[in-house]
């Protein structure tokens, strides 16, 4: 089992609801959830019942006057979306009382991605037969920075390790190269067969002769997971006053250190 499978299990859990009701003298918090590229800023994600979705800016700006908790909506490729979501909030809780603003853990982590990626290709191949009957796997996101696009190569690399595909390629949407064109090279590697699996919110056009896997995360999966980070915020500052800010502001600037390190 992978981590990232190991830490999203939830069978045989009470599950975590993003709305539950406050305690006497505790603050009403708002569920927000602050979306980028993933996404396209938050256009592929919809609905979600208890949370509002927004791109991060003047949005999040507005909707954090008020207390709220945020969930920077990032499946581990948006490398800057939590150290933004954490600029807007320090600069909107300034003069106001500790604990109104709470920045939650990320939606997913590259570790999660990974997981997610090779359960939607996984399904579409059926149980063990990937290798076999020549599947190759095709992820499509959003175009993003280079280093972000660069992170998705290296995510279809461990995918295909650890994921039992003889091909795993990428495709970007409004990219390069596009989804026609990642097509073409799974066919010219010999693949008779290839899974097209989100690596983001956002859905690719399927070609004509191409397997749709579907969502990466169901409507129901996406509730569970913003109900747990919203609860892990809320433990947070229960039990230890930390208002996730602090850890998201050196985020990105890690981040870059160790990718330049190496």
């Amino acid at each position: 089992m992978t981590a990232s499978g190991c830490a999203e299990r939830t069978a045989g859990r009470a599950p975590a609801t993003a709305g539950r009701s406050p305690a006497a003298g505790e603050t009403t918090r708002r569920t927000v959830l602050a979306c980028g590229h993933e996404s396209r800023s938050g256009r592929a994600i919809g609905a979600v019942a208890g949370a509002t979705v927004t791109a991060v800016g003047r949005d999040l700006y507005a909707l954090t006057r008020h207390p709220s908790i945020v969930v920077p909506m990032t499946l581990g490729r948006d490398a800057t979306l939590a150290s933004q979501v954490a600029q807007v909030l320090a600069w909107n809780g300034r003069g106001r009382a500790p604990g109104e603003l709470l920045l939650a853990p990320p939606l997913g982590t590259t570790a999660h991605l990974v997981g997610w990626l090779r359960a939607a290709a996984g399904r579409a191949a059926g149980p063990a037969r990937a290798f076999e009957e020549r599947w190759a796997a095709l992820l499509a996101a959003p175009s993003a920075s280079p280093e972000e696009d660069a992170e998705l190569f290296r995510v279809a690399h461990l995918v295909r390790r650890y994921g039992g595909f003889r091909w795993v390629e990428v495709a970007l949407m409004d990219g390069d190269p596009d989804v026609a064109e990642g097509v073409s090279r799974c066919r010219l590697l010999g693949a008779r067969h290839v899974a097209l699996v989100p690596a983001s919110f956002a859905e690719p056009d399927a070609p004509d002769g191409v397997t749709w896997t579907g969502p990466l995360l169901t409507p129901a999966a996406l509730r569970e997971l913003v109900a747990r980070r919203v609860a892990t915020a809320r433990e947070r500052w229960d039990h230890r006053a930390d208002d996730g800010l602090a850890a998201a502001s050196g985020e990105h600037h890690h981040h870059h250190h160790h990718h330049h390190r190496h």
